[in-house]
């Protein structure tokens, strides 16, 4: 039975003795696939349904103020208040740190899209239907759109060719080769002692040997490479000494103190150096959106951590690859136009995509406007969607990578129809 047990299984069973994801925002690791072009797309999951209306606040829509009552002494252009963007569109203020994108034209939203899932508004279907590229859940899901995307194009082949870490993203899921790495989840994050009872355990059996062998020395490199940038640890020397097994512990620790402090800046930096490299596609997801209370506070936090993840991002792969970049996050769903009686909002239906990247054609609040008026809104509730958000994630990978159309409505995005381009690109 062992020599039938792959090493993914293996690794993910093992690494659970010594883990503990519950404190990181990150819940699912990070993806990485080589391609054969030279553009890079990041894919950013936004799980929790991002409330569109709170990111990019239509303060000129006259029934904004009723529905939202957004507080008069935090106004447009107000300190601590939200950007102005257009005139019509503000940006909620704790996306701050991407003002100088917006600015360079590197920073973009779309209004008003959706997928095809309606009415139920289930986190668990309104994903599962996101990351799957599907109109609906009928007929089972066996594998995501990037990995269709993969499948879809000769000689792509993973980053590396093991997995650490916890289950692949649906979104990533499927035949073609994906590498993924888990900062919660993997070796980084197992104790020493538990490090010690997996090489005492394994020691004896070549299989098992070998495949934690093999682990710790990429997890060793990543989290190595990672430290020595940020000065955090005395790598070098002291790390080639005889004892391996007391140097993983010190690197061990060192790398749980950094994810508690700033981890979804050091998933971007790490995505970051993989894209420098043979890596073209990165994805992850980052939660915290659902937000049913208080939304004035609950909303800032996960907004913040997106905003330096992508400061994070271009200041890792550097302009020149940043020019051939494209960032895309996407929700599962938007949220009710009206706030609850907790000053929070429910689950909608039409929400928002943020875009950034040196590739991208920005500064501007791309889509179709619905407008706020009751008569305006799905169900009288929530934002209409006007776009398929699979529609603008085809046109981006259209002018990105090349991809026949025919491939992006069929294959990638099975019932799709892209429509006219929305011209997010450079």
């Amino acid at each position: 039975m062992a020599g039938e047990m792959n090493r993914r299984r293996f690794m993910t069973r093992a690494v659970a003795l010594g883990c503990s994801a519950a404190a990181s925002p990150l819940l699912t690791p990070v993806s990485f696939a080589a391609a054969p072009w030279d553009s890079r797309l990041v894919v950013i999951i936004l799980r929790g349904g991002m409330d569109g209306l709170e990111v990019v606040q239509p303060r000129g829509a006259a029934e904004y103020a009723a529905l939202r009552k957004p507080d008069p002494a935090l106004g447009v252009g107000a300190e601590g208040g939200p950007i102005d963007l257009d005139g019509y569109f503000a940006m909620h203020p704790a996306l701050g740190a991407l003002a100088p994108l917006w600015a360079g034209g590197q920073l973009a939203f779309v209004h008003a899209v959706s997928t095809p899932y309606r009415n139920k508004r289930s986190h668990f279907d309104g994903q599962d239907i996101l990351e799957a590229g599907t109109p609906g859940l009928d007929g089972g899901m066996r594998d995501g759109w990037l990995n269709r995307l993969l499948q879809a194009v000769p000689g792509v082949e993973a980053e590396t060719a093991f997995a650490v870490g916890r289950s692949d993203m649906l979104l990533m899921r499927g035949a073609a080769p994906v590498a993924n790495w888990s900062p919660d989840a993997g070796l980084q994050m197992v104790s020493p002692q538990a490090m010690r009872l997996l090489q005492r355990v394994m020691h004896d059996d070549p299989l098992f040997s070998a495949a934690l062998s093999e682990a710790v020395e990429l997890s060793s490199e990543d989290l190595a490479a990672a430290a020595m940038e940020q000065g955090g640890m005395a790598m070098g020397a002291d790390m080639q000494a005889q004892d391996g097994e007391m140097s993983m512990a010190q690197m061990v620790s060192e790398m749980r103190t950094r994810a508690q402090s700033g981890g979804h800046r050091a998933i971007a930096e790490y995505a970051g150096r993989k894209l420098l490299g043979d890596t073209r596609i990165a994805a992850f997801s980052l939660n915290g959106w659902d937000t049913h209370a208080y939304q004035s506070r609950t909303l800032v936090p996960p907004l913040t951590r997106l905003a330096e993840m992508i400061v994070a991002l271009r200041e890792t792969v550097g302009a020149a690859v940043w020019q051939k970049t494209v960032v895309v996050t996407m929700t599962e769903f938007g949220r009710t136009a009206r706030l609850n009686g907790s000053q929070g909002t429910d689950h909608g239906t039409g929400g928002a995509m943020i875009l950034a990247g040196g590739a991208l054609k920005g500064g501007r609040v791309a889509g179709d406007w619905p407008g706020l008026a009751e008569a305006d809104l799905y169900q009288r509730r929530d934002l209409m969607p006007t776009a398929d958000v699979r529609a603008h994630a085809a046109w981006i990978m259209r002018g990105l990578f090349g991809l026949e159309r025919g491939v992006l409505e069929n294959t990638v995005f099975p019932g799709l129809e892209m429509g006219r381009g929305p011209g997010h690109l450079i």
